[in-house]
């Protein structure tokens, strides 16, 4: 009995939230009002009582509000041919019969609904007059990117090495996607100032490499907003620094405590240049101004980078396969090429299993870390011509020099275990 009380409460809630919102759309654009609060109350209390009787009334219920729905339409069509209220009439039946089984999912569900009926004029707007047709089409392709295509690909490797595993890969590219259309997004919300900045530390948390040519690229082909890109682009390494923590953190917690030193000095390295960069770009860059509208991003870079990771992947598989433990090391490095974080992982669980000591698995992550600086660098200069790439290349330089001091100073005096 409390179960049905507590549904036929939240339905009653979810009937009169959708309804007020349909009673303030009287006399707007929407046309003659259909129903207001009293009827999708009723709409919604009648989803609940039919989901206490059984299904016939259940199906019997929906069959009555979808008549009454197209008879509704029917009579306004000439002069709002919306289907809005119509199909909200049928959403709010179907909110009531779930709030008898799912409390807090048709209550999330309906402030939904009425959140989307409400915000009408302010997505007409955006689609319309915000969003162009490049980016909209954009947006579907990264939809269709994960909702259709990586369904699709086998998650299991197609080689001997269990390196190419297309759907591993291609969730690669799709966060490369993400990571420019975040950036791009932030851009054109909050404008260079603060979107590229923000935009570099969170990308940094994927692939602080891709995100670096990325912010390269935008470097050379818009001047103006050098300045952020360059901020952005040195606190991608920020986040490199945090994400390489948090791995050996979980997998490894006692090389993590072996590495602190290296980790915070090289964090206070890289936050203390994205600052410094950030802070002049905060007063270079115009506050008004907005990123012009372009592409969100290259799908054809995106698949260039998750090629170039396989195939570094594949060679640091075959290097582990015939070196054994010598390859391990080898292996990171070569690994580091592509990403500083699987070589760690590998390095980590290395460690915990024995098969590296303590002060190996942090040259490991070492190497890892130096090899992913080289490409940063390089992509760099490559992307964003040659005084980009000095700036990038003196801030990984520091950053380093950091790391170094700060596996130095563990090992000095942390004495290796027996």
């Amino acid at each position: 009995m409390e179960q049905w009380l507590a549904g036929i409460g939240t339905a009653l809630g979810v009937g009169l939230l959708i309804g007020v919102e349909r009673e303030s759309r009287n006399g707007t654009d929407d046309g003659p009002q259909v129903a207001g609060v009293r009827t999708f109350t009723l709409i919604s209390l009648s989803g609940a009582m039919a989901a206490i009787i059984g299904m016939p009334m259940i199906v019997a219920g929906a069959a009555f509000v979808g008549l009454a729905a197209v008879m509704s339409y029917r009579r306004g069509a000439d002069i709002s041919p919306g289907l809005t209220t119509e199909v909200a009439m049928f959403a709010a039946y179907l909110l009531g019969v779930l709030a008898m089984s799912e409390l807090l999912l048709s209550a999330g569900l309906g402030a939904g609904v009425a959140l989307i009926l409400a915000a009408k004029s302010k997505l007409h707007d955006f689609i319309r007059d915000t969003l162009s047709t490049q980016e909209l089409y954009d947006g579907l392709l990264l939809l269709g990117a994960v909702l259709i295509v990586l369904p699709l690909l086998p998650d299991r490797a197609l080689d001997p090495w269990g390196v190419f595993n297309l759907q591993k890969l291609w969730r690669l590219v799709v966060l490369v996607m993400t990571i420019n259309a975040f950036g791009y997004i932030a851009q054109r919300a909050l404008g260079p100032r603060l979107g590229l900045p923000i935009s570099g530390l969170a990308g940094g948390f994927i692939s602080a490499t891709a995100t670096i040519a990325a912010m390269a690229t935008l470097a050379r082909s818009n001047e103006k907003e050098r300045s952020g890109a360059i901020a952005g682009a040195l606190l991608a390494n920020l986040g490199t620094i945090i994400q390489l923590a948090i791995v050996l953190g979980l997998m490894a917690p006692a090389l993590l405590r072996a590495s602190m030193y290296a980790l915070l000095f090289a964090g206070a390295v890289a936050a203390l240049s994205g600052g410094i960069a950030g802070w002049h770009a905060w007063h270079a860059l115009d506050p008004d101004e907005r990123s012009p509208r372009g592409r969100a991003f290259d799908i054809r870079a995106a698949l260039a980078f998750a090629t170039v990771v396989a195939v570094i992947l594949l060679a640091s598989a075959l290097l582990s396969a015939y070196f054994g433990q010598q390859g391990a090391m080898i292996a990171a490095a070569v690994g580091g090429l592509a990403d500083a974080h699987a070589p760690a992982a590998s390095a980590a669980q290395l460690s915990v299993a024995g098969k590296l000591d303590r002060d190996s698995a942090m040259l490991a992550v070492g190497l890892a870390l130096a090899t992913n600086s080289i490409s940063k660098v390089v992509l760099s200069f490559v992307n964003g011509g040659r005084g980009f790439g000095l700036i990038i290349g003196a801030g990984m330089v520091l950053l380093l020099v950091a790391f170094g001091a700060g596996l130095w100073l563990s090992h000095t005096m942390t004495p290796a275990p027996a």
